[in-house]
C-alpha cells in the first residue's frame, strides 16, 4: 500500500511545484523506493489538447494516449517512470465523470453535490494504482485560495482521514520574497499561506521555501514556530543554473530525509546519487557550444516547446557540449529570404504545430537546411513541411500543400501531399475519424510502432529497425506520393507496420536531414537522451567544428 505525499502551492507563488515534486520522486528512487507522480489540475479543461499553446504551454502526451499538463513531462524526465492516463485529471474531467454517473443512475436519484460526489470522484482517482508503488506523489495544481481548488483540498483532507494514520503527509511550497530595499526576507506571506491551509483542515508537514537569498536560522525558526512544523522540515529551494541540479540541491537541504522522518521511516536506505552527479558533471563540464535554431510559431512562450528544449539539452549532455537554443519566429521570413535569419546556426529544428500561420517560413527553413547541408530535424508538422518543400522544389509539384490549410481557409488551393487522417490501426482494431469531429482527443494519440528501413540513417541512429514513439496529429503524409518523392531523394525510411502511414523521411546524401511524424522529445531524459536528439546535436557539433 502506497504512502501519499500531497504537494500544494502557496498563496503568493506556486513556482517550481512541479519541479520540486519531480526532484523528490527522483530522490526517493535513489533510495530504492518505487514512485509514481500525479497531477490534480483544478481548472475546468476536459481536454488540454484543445487549448492554445500560448494559454497552457506544451501538451504532454503519454504512451496510452492522454493529453496532459506539461508537468507530467517533468515527472518522466526526472524519474524515468512513463506517465499514464490515470496520472493526470482536471476538475473538468471530474465533473464530467460525475454527470455521466448521474445520468446512468449510479447515484440512485440523489441530489448531486460537491461533497460527497465530487470529492469521492477525486479520491477514487487518487486511489488508482495504490498497491503498485511505495510512494505516490500528488501535486495539486494552482495555489491555496483559488476557488477552483477547494474541492481538491477537501478531497485530500478526507483522503488523509480515510487512510491509516501516518500514511499521508503534506508538503507546501511557498515563496519567501526578498526586499532589496530593506535587505530582508519576508516570512509573512508563507505564514498566511499556511494559515489558509489550516483553515480548511490541512497542516503541512514540510515547507519548501523558494528564495533568492540564503535563509538565516532566525527566519527558519520563525517559520517553524508560526507554521507548526519542525525546523528541519523547513527546506530552502534556491534558484539553480539548471533544473537538473534540483535533486542534488534538495538532497543537500534535506528534503528526502524530511519526508522519511515525517513518515517515521528509520532506518532508511542511503541514496545512490551517482546518476545525478553524472548529470551535474555533464551540465557543467562541456567542450564548446552549438547554436540550434528552433523555427516555430509559438516562440513567444517557450513553454510551448518545453520538451523540445529539454531534449536538446539532453542531447548536449550526451555529447558534453552546451546547446544554445534560439527561438526563430517562422512568420518573420514567410515572404522574405530565410538566409539572413538562419545563417550562423549549426542545426535547424522545426517543431510541431497546428494551422497555416507560419508554415511558409517553416518550408523555407527546411529548404535552407536541405540546400546548405545543415542538420535538420522536423517533428510532426516539421516533417510535413519538409515533405511539402521536397514536393515543390524537387518533384515539381508547385501546388503541393496540406489539406489542413485548405480546411482552415475553406477553399481548395493545394495539391494535398498531406491529408486528413481518417483511419488507422490502433492495437487490433481500426480507428475512424471525420474532418468535422470534435477537436478534443480525436487525434492519433499515444505510442505506435514504426518499422525502419535497413541501412537508413534512422536505423543507424536508433540501432534498431523497430521502434515505438508517441504521436499527436490528425494530418498525415500521403503515401501515394512516396514513389515520386523517393525518385527525387526523399526516402520514406520509416513506416507503420502495415506500410500505410509514413513515420520518418530522410534526404539521401545529406549529412543529417530527418523528419519524423511522432514526438521523440517526449521520451528524452537527462540520464537517457533520446537517440535522435543525441545524434542531431552530434551532427551540429561536427558542423560547428568545420566553421
Amino acid at each position: 500500500m502506497a504512502r501519499y505525499i500531497f504537494i500544494t502551492g502557496g498563496v503568493v507563488s506556486s513556482l517550481g511545484k512541479g519541479l520540486a515534486s519531480a526532484a523528490l520522486g527522483a530522490l526517493l528512487q535513489a533510495r530504492g523506493y518505487s514512485v509514481r507522480l500525479r497531477k490534480l489540475d483544478p481548472y475546468l479543461n476536459v481536454d488540454p489538447g484543445t487549448m492554445s499553446p500560448f494559454e497552457h504551454g506544451e501538451v504532454f502526451v503519454t504512451d496510452d494516449g492522454a493529453e496532459t499538463d506539461l508537468d507530467l513531462g517533468h515527472y518522466e524526465r526526472f524519474t524515468g517512470v512513463a506517465a499514464r492516463m490515470t496520472d493526470s485529471v482536471s476538475s473538468g474531467r471530474i465533473y464530467s465523470n460525475v454527470l455521466e454517473k448521474e445520468r446512468r443512475g449510479d447515484y440512485l436519484g440523489k441530489t448531486i453535490q460537491v461533497i460527497p460526489h465530487v470529492t469521492n470522484e477525486i479520491k477514487d482517482f487518487i486511489n488508482v494504482g495504490d498497491d503498485e508503488v511505495d510512494f505516490m506523489l500528488c501535486e495539486i495544481g494552482g495555489t491555496v485560495g483559488d476557488i477552483e481548488g477547494l474541492p481538491f483540498f477537501e478531497a485530500i483532507r478526507q483522503f488523509s482521514q480515510d487512510k491509516p494514520r501516518g500514511q499521508c503527509i503534506f508538503m507546501h511550497l511557498t515563496l519567501l520574497p526578498w526586499l532589496a530595499a530593506s535587505g530582508e526576507l519576508k516570512t509573512k506571506p508563507t505564514q498566511h499561506s499556511v494559515k489558509e491551509l489550516r483553515s480548511i483542515g490541512l497542516q503541512p508537514d514540510i515547507l519548501v521555501c523558494r528564495s533568492e537569498q540564503p535563509i538565516p536560522d532566525k527566519e527558519r525558526d520563525k517559520l517553524a514556530l508560526f507554521c507548526n512544523v519542525r525546523p528541519e522540515a523547513v527546506i530552502a529551494a534556491y534558484d539553480l543554473k539548471s533544473i537538473y541540479e534540483a535533486p542534488l540541491a534538495y538532497h543537500r537541504e534535506g528534503l528526502d530525509q524530511a519526508v522519511l522522518d515525517a513518515f517515521q521511516i528509520a532506518p532508511a536506505p542511503r541514496p545512490d546519487l551517482r546518476v545525478w552527479q553524472d548529470v551535474y558533471d555533464r551540465i557543467h563540464n562541456t567542450d564548446g557550444s552549438v547554436n540550434v535554431a528552433v523555427v516555430g510559431k509559438y516562440t513567444q512562450l517557450e513553454d510551448a516547446y518545453k520538451s523540445i528544449k529539454e531534449a536538446l539539452i539532453h542531447g548536449g549532455m550526451a555529447n558534453r557540449i552546451k546547446v544554445n537554443v534560439q527561438w526563430v519566429d517562422a512568420e518573420v521570413f514567410e515572404n522574405k529570404d530565410a538566409a539572413p535569419y538562419l545563417e550562423g546556426y549549426h542545426a535547424i529544428l522545426v517543431p510541431g504545430g497546428f494551422g497555416e500561420r507560419g508554415t511558409e517560413g517553416k518550408i523555407k527553413a527546411a529548404e535552407f537546411a536541405r540546400t546548405r547541408n545543415i542538420p535538420y530535424l522536423g517533428i510532426c508538422l516539421g516533417m510535413q513541411m519538409a515533405v511539402i518543400e521536397a514536393a515543390r522544389n524537387l518533384a515539381g509539384l508547385d501546388k503541393a500543400g496540406s489539406e489542413e490549410f485548405d480546411h482552415e481557409a475553406g477553399q481548395k488551393r493545394f495539391e494535398p501531399v498531406v491529408y486528413h487522417l481518417k483511419e488507422w490501426v490502433q492495437g487490433n482494431h481500426a480507428v475512424k475519424r471525420k474532418v468535422d469531429d470534435d477537436k478534443g482527443g480525436t487525434m492519433r494519440l499515444g505510442a505506435y510502432t514504426a518499422s525502419l528501413a535497413e541501412g537508413s540513417k534512422v536505423s543507424e541512429v536508433y540501432g534498431a529497425t523497430a521502434i515505438e514513439e508517441r504521436h499527436r496529429h490528425r494530418y498525415e503524409v500521403d503515401v501515394a506520393y512516396r514513389d515520386k518523392l523517393e525518385e527525387c531523394g526523399l526516402w520514406f525510411s520509416g513506416m507503420s507496420p502495415d506500410g500505410r502511414l509514413p513515420e520518418i523521411v530522410e534526404v539521401r546524401g545529406h549529412p543529417w536531414f530527418i523528419g519524423v511524424q511522432f514526438h521523440p522529445e517526449l521520451k528524452s531524459k537527462p540520464f537517457d537522451p533520446h537517440p535522435l536528439f543525441k545524434d542531431f546535436v552530434r551532427a551540429a557539433k561536427e558542423v560547428s567544428r568545420l566553421v
